[in-house]
């Protein structure tokens, strides 16, 4: 409790407040320092940012939206259980329901002298998550303010609105569900399918706003100081696998329909020890979404920033915790068959850029950049249900 205040205190401090649009926001490195193991640290509020929905359609938001963002990253990475994940979900909620605006109400008319983005309709919902006073989440002075809300929606022990009504953390298993699904649970909206949609512009967001950092045996330790890796190997084995799926558009194998994969599968035998691919640092391990349990590393090649991910292993398989530093070759899980797969495999991706940036053919750099253990196999039916997750 007594960190999470600290954190919260120094968030104040440095972020501006609603309405106020002025330089761009820069994190102290004490607020830093509370935003360590794999979580995320505002480095900057750019004037405006650009995103695609997941239906096509181009979202513009402007600085003081995205000074909104900061304040929820921010938060939930100062609360214990909320991570990346819990972010994610935060911001597609935000977008979804006010478009990240902290939106007064004329059904509360002192609502609207207070600082605000706008007016809404929405019975007498308020704010970036659309709380409704009549429904226990605060009163309007607490529910204008965007900390607050923030804190309440993540919920929990600390949470303002705990135990009721329930914010995130109070939501059983959300950590595994779809994102959309995730918020839905908190939103309780007569239109649960919508939430989805805003996927690919908060991962845009988080991309846009953070660097991550992650402690490795003291202080938080920016990602952009691993060292190079000196050398590249296939993450599994020789002779352990079959290509079951490669990176790109195909048919998706449990629903017919076509689908983008983004990373390249590999079936393998349950238990086969999976191989860290390069010299590098972990900044994910543990359940994401319908990649099942995810491990993820951060390794410095030629220079530049790259990350590996590594999906579908149970949860008693992975043998890596964040923060660990890892070496090329070394055993850092097992294959596994949880989230949206149908079998026992892989799922490789390659990330230039990072961890959470988008993921290139594998098979393809891997092959480019003379991976060690890369050996021709014949190719099987894709073991991923989703193009997308698998």
């Amino acid at each position: 409790m007594k960190k999470l205040i600290i954190c919260l205190a120094l968030a104040l401090l440095v972020l501006p407040f609603a309405g106020i649009l002025a330089v761009p926001v820069f994190l102290s490195p004490a607020l830093a320092a509370c935003q360590t193991s794999g979580q995320l640290v505002v480095s900057e509020v750019p004037d405006k940012l650009t995103a695609v929905t997941r239906d096509g359609v181009a979202v513009t938001l402007r600085r003081g939206q995205l000074t909104h963002a900061a304040t929820i990253i921010t938060v939930g990475s100062g609360i214990d259980g909320v991570g990346r994940q819990g972010v994610l979900v935060a911001l597609m909620a935000a977008l979804t329901e006010s478009t990240l605006r902290m939106l007064a109400n004329a059904a509360h008319p002192a609502s609207l002298d207070m600082p605000n983005d706008g007016v809404g309709s929405d019975h007498d919902s308020l704010g970036l998550f659309q709380m409704r006073p009549t429904s226990g989440w605060g009163s309007v002075a607490e529910l204008m303010d965007p900390t607050y809300q923030v804190r309440a929606f993540f919920g929990g022990l600390e949470g303002p609105n705990y135990p009721s009504p329930a914010g995130l953390l109070d939501v059983a298993g959300w950590q595994t569900a779809d994102p959309g699904s995730a918020a839905q649970a908190v939103e309780r909206s007569a239109f649960p399918d919508r939430y989805q949609n805003y996927q690919p512009v908060a991962e845009a967001i988080i991309s846009a706003l953070t660097k991550p950092v992650v402690t490795i045996g003291g202080p938080a330790t920016p990602l952009d100081t691993i060292a190079e890796s000196t050398s590249i190997v296939f993450p599994l084995p020789t002779g352990t696998w079959v290509r079951s799926s490669g990176y790109g558009w195909r048919t998706d194998p449990m629903t017919g329909l076509r689908a983008f994969h983004a990373g390249s599968d590999y079936a393998a035998a349950d238990g086969a020890p999976i191989l860290a691919m390069a010299d590098g640092v972990v900044t994910w391990a543990g359940p994401y979404g319908g990649y099942g349990e995810l491990v993820v590393i951060e390794h410095t090649i030629g220079g530049a920033r790259l990350a590996s991910a590594y999906g579908h292993m149970w949860p008693s398989g992975i043998h890596v915790t964040v923060g660990e530093k890892v070496t090329a070759g070394q055993h850092i899980a097992d294959v596994g068959s949880s989230g949206k797969s149908t079998g026992a495999h892989l799922h490789f991706e390659i990330r230039p850029g990072g961890s959470f940036q988008p993921s290139v053919d594998a098979d393809a750099w891997l092959a480019e950049h003379g991976a060690a253990g890369v050996d021709a196999a014949t190719s099987g039916r894709s073991a991923c249900l989703s193009g997308a997750m698998g």
